[in-house]
């Protein structure tokens, strides 16, 4: 059984593992990653052999390290770690998916209420859990104003209700956590990815994140934006924070991981509605309200559409992909829940 992983920002690893009665039997560990002193390779492949075949990636990894401390000489691993081994490993015996082994339904830009998004943020994963769809990538729209706040934010703390009032702009609350969107017709760029929690097996949330998001740095530089993470959370670039991202981990294996980048954000208005609207300028490198914040407009010289085109594009290049829209079910399941939760004041007010 073969299984690879591609460490971010570092090296190819690959094993070859047998395994037999639920042990595994012999194990080989190789790939374009550095390795001080060279014989200590076999004792990568000798700490595995006699694990369970169950044995978790924290587990796999702790029984290189302890192999590994146990010598008389130091080792160094350049380019790799325990982890990448351990994950390495789990996929070559099935417990942990990569890229490759996914097929992702990709949806285009459908024009909703933005509030149906959010609710389609909870529809969708459990379709995936249910078996009626696969993992999938897609493109939010929307035809009216909408703060989003994050499932566990203060809403007075939040919002300025007379300015959100003022400017006709309503509130909801997502199921994920995290900061608010600022959300009006064209003012910024949001996706939903939704894999198996098998994609990101053995890492942690941190680093579940940014290699979630390894794809869409690529894309960016294609479009002429330097962008990099930031833990936790965070994409920015040289002129500071383009946006943030958000998950959401779901009971049957499958995880929901979103991004809103900002596109074209009218900053007074902003200032107006979310209470600390002025911090947010400030870490998006704007000092004055009296500007727009457009980090994805001014640096690529593309309309949103082009960039949103530049991102399928991207993506569909990269991953096994198939077209896909939303279903009649999916629309009215969401539908519903905008009528019973998400457009309900019990829902909006449940941290006041």
């Amino acid at each position: 059984m073969h299984g690879e992983y591609k460490v971010r920002g570092g090296k190819l690893v690959a094993v070859d593992v047998t395994a037999a009665e639920g042990t595994i039997t012999t194990a080989h560990v190789f790939g374009d990653f550095f390795l001080e002193p060279d014989d200590a390779l076999e004792d990568l492949g000798a700490a595995l052999v006699g694990m369970s075949t169950e044995a978790t990636a924290a587990e796999l990894g702790a029984a290189i390290t302890a192999r590994l401390e146990a010598r008389a000489d130091p080792v160094q691993m350049i380019g790799f770690g325990t982890e990448s081994v351990a994950i390495a490993v789990r996929r070559a015996l099935g417990h942990a998916s990569s890229w490759e082994d996914l097929t992702f339904d990709v949806i285009g830009p459908v024009v909703l209420p933005p509030v149906m998004h959010v609710a389609l943020d909870e529809v969708l994963p459990q379709e995936m859990i249910a078996g009626r769809r696969g993992p999938h990538f897609r493109i939010w729209d929307w035809d009216s104003p909408l703060v989003v706040i994050g499932s566990y934010q203060s809403l007075r703390n939040e919002i300025d209700a007379e300015g959100a009032a003022r400017h006709g702009i309503g509130v909801v609350r997502r199921i994920t956590g995290g900061g608010a969107m600022f959300m009006e017709q064209g003012n910024c760029i949001t996706y939903s990815l939704v894999v198996p929690t098998s994609l990101v097996e053995g890492l942690s949330f941190e680093q579940a994140y940014a290699y979630l998001d390894d794809w869409v740095m690529g894309a960016l530089a294609e479009i002429g934006v330097r962008a990099h993470y930031v833990p936790l959370n965070d994409i920015a670039s040289e002129q500071g924070k383009i946006g943030g991202a958000a998950q959401r981990r779901f009971a049957g294996g499958v995880l929901l991981h979103h991004v809103t980048m900002s596109y074209d954000i009218d900053a007074d208005k902003m200032a107006e509605v979310l209470r600390i609207g002025r911090e947010k300028l400030s870490d998006k490198g704007t000092r004055s309200a009296n500007k727009r914040v457009d980090p994805m407009r001014s640096q690529t010289g593309l309309a949103r559409e082009q960039i949103i085109d530049g991102f399928l594009d991207f993506f569909r290049a990269r991953y096994d992909t198939t077209e896909s829209t939303y279903t009649e079910d999916e629309l009215a399941t969401a539908q519903e829940l905008v009528r019973t939760k998400f457009g309900t004041e019990e829902w909006t007010m449940r941290v006041p």
